[in-house]
């Protein structure tokens, strides 16, 4: 591995309540619990990253915990982030939902716990419940994911606790420059999910760019994220893969082929409208 590489790994941001976070994690959206996502968890770490990111709802936080075990990675080196899903939201199951999951990951502290989605009738109070967790110790850095700029404003007037992360999804057909541009505004950290476009990334521009850096379009969007500062956790559960989205801290695109690919932005999203969550 690269020094570039271990730089990034070790660098990262620094969040709004001084906590460490690395630029780059391994998201285990839909890894398969037991062999799959250990050998995924345990090949990330041992490639050096440093971030991996699960949740309640991924059914794989138990492997997740045996893949850092068996890393032999000191826990102190590694950010884990989980999250509590819909169904559990609401003050008193939030900190329920938030033992069971430290429990199947077999930690005694989180570095990032999130509420998963703005649930209209409880993401407030368990945004509360996320406070208190932090409050007593339990959570180095708390934050949301798929809040719009009226979910963030609302839980900030709530507690004046301001979210240490929003994790959304982000890539270049959905740029979210204005929520971007709110987040950089207050502080936030705003942090990529499906950043890959769930592997569509047959786009010409994206190729041209590929090819004139000698990288992989893969290689050039994750590079755009990280350019843009934000936080970027693209799934695998492949090696050569693993250890090719990692290899994105010894280039940098230029300020113009940053704009091109700021250009496919069509406000397109694959995964549903924060505003109209239904599950």
């Amino acid at each position: 591995m690269s020094t570039h590489a271990n730089q990034a790994f070790t660098e990262g941001v620094i969040l709004n309540n001084g906590v460490h976070m690395p630029w780059l994690g391994l998201g285990v959206y839909k890894t398969k619990e037991g062999q799959e996502v250990i050998h995924s968890v345990k090949t990330a770490l041992e490639l050096g990253y440093r971030s991996i990111d699960t949740a309640a709802i991924y059914r794989n936080e138990e492997g997740v915990g045996q893949g850092l075990r068996d890393s032999g990675v000191p826990r102190d080196d590694i950010f884990v982030t989980t999250k509590v899903w819909n169904a559990d939201q609401g003050y008193e199951s939030t900190l329920q939902a938030f033992d069971a999951s430290r429990q199947r990951l077999g930690l005694e502290t989180i570095d990032l716990y999130l509420v998963h989605w703005a649930v209209t009738a409880t993401y407030r109070e368990t945004w509360k419940a996320l406070v208190h967790l932090q409050k007593e110790g339990f959570v180095r850095a708390i934050g949301v994911s798929n809040f719009q700029i009226h979910h963030l404003q609302h839980v900030i007037e709530d507690t004046g606790v301001i979210p240490a992360v929003n994790q959304v999804e982000y890539h270049p057909q959905l740029a979210q420059k204005e929520l971007l541009a709110y987040t950089r505004e207050h502080g936030i950290q705003m942090e990529a999910w499906s950043p890959l476009m769930q592997g569509k990334l047959d786009v010409p521009v994206l190729h041209q760019l590929a090819d004139k850096y000698g990288k992989s379009p893969a290689q050039i969007v994750l590079r755009w994220d990280i350019q843009h500062g934000v936080v970027t956790i693209p799934k695998s559960v492949t090696e050569h893969r693993i250890r090719e989205n990692e290899a994105i801290f010894d280039f940098e695109l230029s300020a113009e082929d940053v704009a091109l690919i700021d250009s496919l932005n069509e406000n397109k999203r694959i995964g549903p409208d924060p505003d109209h969550v239904t599950f």
